[in-house]
């Protein structure tokens, strides 16, 4: 099993539903004294779940080491089987890369505006909250991460070459790169999806930086974000959906 020794006037708080129906409004955010990860506990979960962590290891590749993308794309077809081998390699290297970054970021209680381990994650929270919590967090980010790294494309940051590997390797995984729920409207009659800007600004303490692909392993903050451009995307992501 995984066990999370933190500090306990918080930690019931931070692992429920809060405020809007969304997960964390509720609670403090505070750093763990220890984490502890146990690779059997991998063997107790279902095919889904196994998965749908696998995101986040795509992500920090992508933002961080192209090496270890290089590796994740070598070994789709054992990481889609959840083959404890690769599995543990997974793990460990992604643990590192996360470690390595809040250690020597300079901003280990994220105070500043830049969270470039939040790469795919401003259109994956709102996601979660339009399916309410029926796509998993590592799924919305998968879907996240096309967004944005097709957004890439779009504006002329990131090329088609270093694109289309990102989506084999989300696809070959095992996830999906679409959501019905992508289609929902808001109020004012634009995607719902967009809303996600706004609310990950507030996240963010009031000034929006997102974190975008320039290459595989290799990232950088904006402030601006053309809207046409994100549109395109997502239409792009919708037609693909149902080639």
């Amino acid at each position: 099993m995984t066990v999370y020794i933190i500090n306990p006037d918080k930690d019931s708080l931070t692992s429920r539903t809060g405020s809007y129906g969304t997960k964390n409004y509720l609670g403090t955010f505070a750093l763990p004294f220890a984490v502890v990860n146990d690779l059997d506990f991998i063997a107790t979960l279902e095919q889904r779940d196994k998965i749908a962590g696998i995101a986040e290891a795509v992500k920090v590749g992508l933002i961080r080491d192209s090496g270890f993308f290089d590796w994740i794309e070598a070994n789709v077809g054992p990481l889609a089987a959840c083959d404890a081998g690769a599995m543990e390699i997974l793990i460990r290297r992604c643990a590192a890369l996360h470690l390595d970054h809040i250690a020597t970021s300079g901003d280990p209680f994220e105070m500043q505006g830049t969270r470039p381990l939040d790469f795919g994650h401003w259109s994956a929270h709102k996601l979660e909250s339009l399916t309410a919590g029926r796509l998993r967090h590592g799924e919305a980010v998968a879907i996240g991460m096309a967004f944005d790294s097709r957004y890439c494309v779009e504006i002329g940051r990131l090329d088609d070459h270093c694109f289309k590997r990102i989506l084999a390797v989300l696809e070959g995984v095992g996830f999906s790169l679409w959501d019905d729920a992508m289609d929902s409207a808001g109020e004012d009659g634009r995607p719902a999806l967009l809303r996600g800007l706004a609310e990950f600004r507030e996240h963010l303490g009031g000034e929006l930086s997102l974190t975008m692909l320039d290459d595989v392993g290799r990232a950088s903050d904006t402030t601006e974000i053309d809207e046409a451009a994100l549109l395109r995307s997502l239409a792009w992501l919708r037609e693909r959906s149902i080639w």
